[in-house]
């Protein structure tokens, strides 16, 4: 099979883009590093130090679409290492931050953790090992490591790359006699209308907070004309959501979502939402190529993807950028049995043949070079359209600000909130914790 040398080609100019060309300040130098990160112990260039036996390490992660790849790629690296890892998954519904933050807390310190760069890496400074003399460093698509790095440090190992849009399944729309695909809003909902005709559900939708609030709204952060300007200005108090044009374009698309899909929505999970998708009892779905193992394990589904309208101008992108990042916690007597599962992930066959054939993932670093079959059709669809996708922006925002706006969505998709009354919550959400 072809390697996607030229799709990732695009991927990483435009993550390149999207973190320098919005005037972002990802190396966090500014305003938002109030923190200094831990010092890295000795950095090793090549992993040639053979782990301890009898070490055990934990990793808490937030990604349930791995969960079970990961436990079992943890089961390999001890037959060959004699090192054990043991994997703690928290994710979907749950807040996953809350949960590490009561974890570490708790006096249990995991040696490897998920968080997202940019603003809410600054909680972890602590504990974060630099782990720019890693041999793997040299091979990550710089923008991706960008959110994560720190006065020339670089605290952690970008997770994949991901993209989200609206994937749709090819063969409902044919079903529907869909036979130009809708650019524009009034396009996907004359095509939701069709769809609905032909007795198909046109979106699965979820309630959970992080779908409907930090994804969803960041479409409209990121068709903002300066992205950075507008979320200085909500933390600052000189922009608003609720005057903000694109903001007032956005919620009819997300009117669109709520009014053509499933009945049950409010009591829909997220595992529920692509099962719907994946047994074609829905024809499209906001959601990214992160769906793709659990779309095969029930179907394997003739897919495209298409951009997010908000408007009628036919300018409609995917979003993408480095899903999250694996960090070593400085503060684990274990860090270097942790730096050294990292690096065999990253550069053994087994481990980056998990990477790609189980989990999925678009690699950020340009070492690993995956098939079309193995990252399968999402991954390809997000591959093609990342020379003009958007970023991903909620990480300029601290912890809890996602959390309030998808409280504020989840209200808005029940009803009991106008537009006026969503907007004026997503800026309630923003000053709840700025102001503190």
């Amino acid at each position: 099979m072809k390697k996607l040398s030229i799709l990732l080609a695009a991927a990483i100019l435009t993550l390149t883009a999207a973190g320098c060309g919005n005037n972002s300040n990802n190396n966090n130098t500014g305003s938002e590093a109030t923190n200094k990160p831990a010092e890295s112990a000795t950095a090793t260039t090549e992993a040639t130090t053979t782990p301890k036996k009898n070490v055990t390490i934990k990793v808490f992660q937030f990604k349930v679409e791995i969960a079970d790849a990961l436990n079992r790629m943890a089961e390999q690296y001890e037959k060959e290492t004699g090192v054990k890892v043991e994997v703690e998954t928290h994710g979907g519904g749950e807040d996953y931050n809350a949960l590490l933050k009561a974890e570490i807390a708790s006096g249990s310190e995991p040696e490897i953790f998920n968080s997202e760069g940019n603003a809410a890496l600054e909680a972890y400074y602590d504990r974060a090992t630099d782990l720019s003399g890693e041999g793997w460093a040299k091979d990550v698509i710089p923008a991706a490591a960008a959110p994560a790095q720190v006065d020339g440090k670089l605290l952690g190992m970008p997770m994949n790359i991901e993209g989200y849009g609206i994937f749709y399944n090819k063969d409902l729309f044919e079903k529907a006699g869909i036979t130009t695909l809708p650019k524009t809003l009034t396009e996907l909902e004359a095509a939701a209308k069709q769809l609905q005709a032909a007795g198909i559900t046109p979106f699965s939708t979820t309630n959970e907070w992080w779908s409907i609030g930090h994804h969803t709204i960041n479409v409209a952060l990121a068709e903002q004309p300066d992205p950075l300007a507008f979320i200085n200005g909500t933390k600052d108090g000189s922009a608003n959501f609720k005057d903000n044009d694109v903001f007032k374009k956005w919620i009819n698309y997300v009117d669109v979502v709520f009014k053509y899909s499933q009945k049950d929505k409010l009591t829909t999970d997220y595992a529920t939402q692509v099962a719907n998708f994946a047994s074609g009892k829905t024809a499209m779905i906001q959601q990214g190529n992160w769906i793709q193992g659990d779309v095969d394990k029930v179907a394997k589904l003739n897919v495209g993807l298409l951009p997010i309208p908000i408007d009628d101008s036919g300018n409609a992108h995917i979003y993408t950028g480095p899903a999250n990042f694996w960090i070593v916690n400085s503060k684990s007597k274990n860090a270097e049995e942790a730096k050294a599962f990292l690096n065999w992930m990253v550069t053994s066959d087994t481990g980056k043949s998990y990477l790609t054939k189980e989990f999925k993932f678009i690699p950020a670093l340009t070492s690993i070079k995956p098939t079309a079959d193995e990252i399968g059709q999402m991954g390809v669809a997000v591959s093609e359209q990342a020379a003009t996708a958007g970023g991903w922006l909620w990480g300029h925002y601290p912890d809890g600000v996602p959390q309030g706006w998808g409280a504020a969505m989840q209200e808005y998709q029940g009803g009991s909130i106008d537009k006026d009354q969503l907007l004026d919550k997503l800026e309630k959400a923003v000053q709840d914790i700025v102001s503190k």
